[in-house]
């Protein structure tokens, strides 16, 4: 695990993207920091509550992300690189229905929430009362960069400089590219899960605070449509060291984000394995998964196009 030189406690937390914001840390490429996460709901759901919270539920507390931390160095055009070193899970999440929200609000309009408890090392499963059996695989749902236009942004949709995302694959390991529109960049994490299914069709996963520990580096001049990342393979092939590239695709549009989370496999591909785009793309439909991360924080959907690095050795 690699140390913290910075920890950025979870009140100081904002709820919109907001380039005007001040930041509440300054580091410098190579920096690590250690961020903590509160819950989905900002602490409104707590380990003693019912479904009966969400009858007076505030909405515009929702999603509260921890930051923003100013980088020094960045510019527009360049890429943040924030490597997730560790996540430290609290031992509690809550899964809900939230009337109104989430893929079938018309066929579930009632109210519903689940609690779990669980051990914080992942050593014992989660348990979906006597049915199922769900492994700790913690992740952050939210993780972006302050985009360009002034004023206050909603954190539900994702965009391109990231958010709300909901990709299940920003796991411990896993290395995020983000594309920076404004100085400092001004990154900021939040929503953390103790798991999550693609798509998080519900509008909901297992909600859990946690500490997140990322480092942070910049690109210079590196031009990127929408985030990119690569993680650690599971299960891990012969080579220990391989990985999955990911490409994204972020808006209203499901067909047209599939279309651009290609286009980014294909361009990497490109520039990564040499590969004619035709020949990528043709690579792409037979090695490649095309995965819908979310499809619930309207009124931007996520997909992702993996790439398992394996296939090269």
């Amino acid at each position: 695990m690699v140390a913290a030189g910075h920890t950025i406690h979870r009140h100081h937390c904002h709820h919109a993207w907001d380039n005007s914001l001040a930041p509440v840390l300054t580091v410098a490429p190579g920096e690590t920091v250690t961020f903590d996460i509160t819950d989905a709901s900002s602490g409104q759901v707590t380990p003693a509550s019912t479904a009966a919270v969400f009858s007076n539920y505030d909405s515009a507390r929702v999603n509260p992300v921890t930051g923003p931390v100013f980088v020094d160095g960045a510019e527009p055009g360049d890429v943040l690189v924030v490597r997730l070193e560790s996540y430290a899970p609290s031992g509690w999440g809550w899964t809900a229905n939230i009337p109104g929200f989430g893929l079938l609000t018309d066929d579930f309009p009632e109210a519903a929430l689940l609690h779990w408890h669980y051990k914080p090392d992942g050593s014992v499963p989660l348990l979906f009362g006597d049915v199922a059996r769900i492994p700790l695989a913690p992740f952050t749902g939210t993780i972006g960069l302050a985009p360009k236009e002034a004023g206050a942004h909603s954190i539900i949709p994702p965009r391109r400089v990231g958010g709300n995302m909901d990709v299940r694959d920003l796991v411990a390991g896993s290395i995020l590219h983000l594309p920076v529109e404004v100085a400092g960049a001004l990154l900021s994490i939040g929503d953390t899960h103790a798991a999550q299914g693609d798509g998080e069709v519900c509008g909901t996963a297992i909600e859990s605070p946690m500490q997140v520990t990322a480092s942070i580096d910049l690109m210079k001049a590196s031009p990127l449509a929408m985030p990119r990342l690569d993680r650690p393979q599971v299960p891990a092939p012969a080579d220990p060291g391989s990985r999955v590239w990911i490409t994204t695709g972020i808006g209203p549009d499901l067909h047209e984000a599939a279309r651009s989370a290609v286009r980014g496999m294909i361009d990497l591909l490109a520039r990564e394995r040499g590969l004619a785009p035709l020949d990528a793309y043709m690579l792409c439909s037979v090695a490649g998964d095309l995965k819908i991360s979310q499809i619930v924080d309207a009124p931007n959907w996520t997909v992702s196009f993996h790439m398992a690095q394996s296939i090269f050795n």
